[in-house]
Parts: C-alpha cells; structure tokens; sequence
C-alpha cells in the first residue's frame, strides 16, 4: 500500500498535509551539498507517514492500524507504539530527525490537532549514543535539520519549537541503595 501511494505523481492526491507533502518533496528531490537520505531512511519514514495521514483514509489502511492496534492493547494498553527496524548503519538517527522535523513541523502549524506533536522522548542505550542523539536538538551546532538540510530553510523556525529530552536508559532503573 504504501509503495503504491509512493508512486502517485500528482501530491494532491497523497492525503497528507501540506507541510508534508512539503517535506516528503523535499527529501525525494532536494539537491542535498551533503549527505542525500538513503532510500531505506525515506522509506521508513514514509511508511510512518501513511499510517498517520494516509491509512485513517481508506479502507486498506483502517484495517492495517485495527491489527496494530488490537495488537498494541495486548502488549501495553493506552499507549499505542510503532517500532521501525533498519540495519545497523542505516541511519536511525536521520530517520529520527526527520520523523521529529514531521511531526513538530505540522504540530507548530496545527496547535489544534491531535494527530501531531511536538514533544519528543528518546532513550538511549548508553551514554556515548545519548551525546551522539544531541544532533536531534534543533539548536545543536551541528542539528541535522540545518546541517544535513532535512528541512527546508523556512521551516527550520518551527522546528525551535520542538521539546526533545534525550535520556539514558538507566535513568529509568530503579536505584539499589548501601546502608
């Protein structure tokens, strides 16, 4: 399903935001002085995309989130989760800074949705990946959003309004204490 949206030409007929439509041009034909997004990190971002946008839309995609979530209230009921897998070295972190660039971008230009947000949690497995994730924070030196140019220049001002903590694991361990 989601290849076949992907092929469709014409960005009216996508069903997505503007701004996302916005976004999705620009990481397909952007002329990145960079690094270019590896097909797989649009991809999973896009798939990520259609389930949000696309899916609530159509008949296919009402079924697809049904499973997801019949499967999601066996596992954690009231909070409905997503994972995306990519090999080691595909560049989670892009896929991140651009999945945080999506949401905060349409949540900044739609205060009023429920289908958008521009709080972010992510917990690292270690301390060195945590001081490496400080790339998803827009006002890093060194933020994908500018650097790489995941984000056209004029979104880049919503993007200051994100809330991102990033957090290690550990912080959620319960501490041993020594009498």
């Amino acid at each position: 399903y989601v290849d076949t949206w992907r092929d469709l030409p014409n960005p009216n007929q996508w069903q997505v935001t503007p701004e996302t439509a916005r976004l999705l041009q620009h990481w397909r034909h952007h002329n990145f002085s960079i690094v270019r997004p590896f097909f797989c990190q649009v991809e999973a971002v896009e798939t990520a995309i259609w389930l949000n946008e696309v899916a609530p839309h159509t008949a296919a995609g009402k079924r697809i989130l049904e499973l997801l979530s019949a499967a999601n209230r066996d596992a954690n009921p009231e909070i409905n989760r997503l994972a995306l897998k990519l090999a080691t070295g595909a560049g989670k972190t892009t896929v991140m800074a651009m999945l945080i660039a999506w949401q905060t971008i349409n949540a900044v230009r739609r205060p009023n949705s429920k289908a958008f947000s521009r709080g972010f949690l992510i917990v690292a497995p270690g301390l060195t990946i945590k001081d490496r994730l400080r790339v998803l924070q827009p006002h890093d030196p060194d933020s994908y959003y500018d650097h790489r140019e995941l984000v056209p220049q004029d979104m880049l001002e919503d993007l200051q309004r994100a809330k991102i903590v990033i957090t290690n694991f550990h912080a959620f361990k319960l501490r041993e204490r020594v009498e």
